[in-house]
Order: structure tokens, then sequence, then C-alpha cells
């Protein structure tokens, strides 16, 4: 079961109070993870690598027509918010919206404020993974997300039986094919190698949710763990 899966399952759950309560420590949680993923972008941007999802394809894109990272990823994400209410609610959905939203504006704001020469791209391909990476987790964690394509696999999962998996599986394929027509090689393994990372990062540090257990007994084990990454 992937990440996102598991967090399907606990926001469907009726009794995860706790995941849907807005709390000062819940805002300050969302901020982390929209700011770590913000400067892994910039990493990204600094070394002209990509990443998966709708991340990869808002980068690949402020590449080819020169519009800003946070606007193509604003635009890129809005037809998946409707989707996003009917699997996950209109308390995901808002909390998406206002993610999606805030790393539009951090990553645009540091594209300017954080200049970056030379870059050893290995480095920031890791770097930016393992950023990204505990960003997303900490999202998750919140019962929130940054939209996209994990939307829609479940959706396509649901209707036809295809599983999640393979479908981000496919996309991030494609999205490595296409950079491979644009960017030099050393940029695609790189940018394949910060795709890896981001996996990796997902799938240890994102807490397994045990079906039947009590949501909101591990949402506060979740705040735990997040107060223990600090």
């Amino acid at each position: 079961m992937t990440a996102f899966q598991r967090l399907i399952l606990r926001a469907n759950d009726s009794r995860s109070r706790a995941a849907n309560a807005i709390t000062l420590r819940s805002l300050i949680t969302l901020f982390e993870g929209c700011l770590l993923v913000a400067l892994g972008v910039r990493l990204l941007q600094a070394g002209g690598l990509l990443v998966s999802g709708t991340a990869g394809m808002s980068l690949l894109g402020s590449d080819l027509t020169g519009l800003s990272f946070g606007s193509l990823f604003f635009l890129i994400n809005l037809p998946f918010y409707g989707l996003a209410w009917k699997q996950l609610g209109l308390n995901f959905t808002l909390r998406t919206l206002g993610c999606v939203s805030l790393l539009s504006v951090l990553t645009d704001l540091l594209a300017v404020s954080l200049p970056l020469g030379d870059v050893n791209l290995p480095v920031v391909a890791i770097a930016a993974g393992l950023l990204i990476g505990l960003g997303v987790t900490l999202l998750f964690r919140e019962n929130a997300s940054l939209g996209g394509l994990n939307i829609l696999a479940l959706d396509l999962e649901r209707r036809f039986a295809i599983h999640a998996g393979r479908t981000t599986f496919a996309f991030d394929l494609l999205l490595i094919a296409l950079a491979a027509l644009v960017y030099p090689w050393p940029q695609v393994i790189c940018s394949a190698l910060a795709f890896a990372t981001l996996s990796f990062v997902l799938g240890r540090y994102h807490r397994r949710t045990p079906q039947g257990s009590d949501a909101s007994t591990t949402a506060q084990d979740d705040g735990k763990q997040v107060q223990a990454a600090h």
C-alpha cells in the first residue's frame, strides 16, 4: 500500500477527528512541509532537474515556456480539486488547495531571494529528494497533500481497478522519457536519482496505518513522530 493510499484510509475514517482539527500546530506543520518542498524545488531548479508528479511537470513546463514554477504548479493542479473533494472530502481539499497556493508563492519567492550558482547534480538530486519527501510526509500527516496525479491515480483505481502505483510509475517513466528529449543525459540520470530518493523517503518515514486501529490514536502517534523528526 502506498503512502498516499494510507492517507486515504485515514482521511475516510469517520473517527479521524484529530486529522480534521484545525490547530496552530497543524498550521505550523503545513507551513514547514511546504517550506521544505519549496527548498527542494529551488535546488532542482538550480540543477535543471525534475522530480515526479505535478511538480516535475511544472519544472519541465517552466523550462520550456519561461513561466514561473509557482504559476504552472498552481494551474496544473486546478483540475484535480474536484476529484480530491469527491474522494477525500472538503477538509482535505481545502487543506490541499492552501498548501498548493502556499508552495506556489514560496517557490517563486525563493527563485528571486535565493540565487544559487553552479551545483553538484548528484548532491542536489539527493538533497532535493530528501527535502521534498520529508515535506510531503509532514503534509500527509496533517491530512493534506500537494494534489496532482496521486488523486487521479486513486480515481482510476476505484473506477477501473488500475493499481494506483502502476499509474504513478507509468507517469514517472513518461516524464523521464520527455526529460530525455529536452535535457542532457547527466540531468536525466540525476532526475531519476531525485525520483528514487523521494520515493525512498516517503516509504521510510510515512507512518503505516494499521487496519482496524483507531485513527485518532494513529494521528496522535504521528504527531509524536513529527516532533521527534524535528
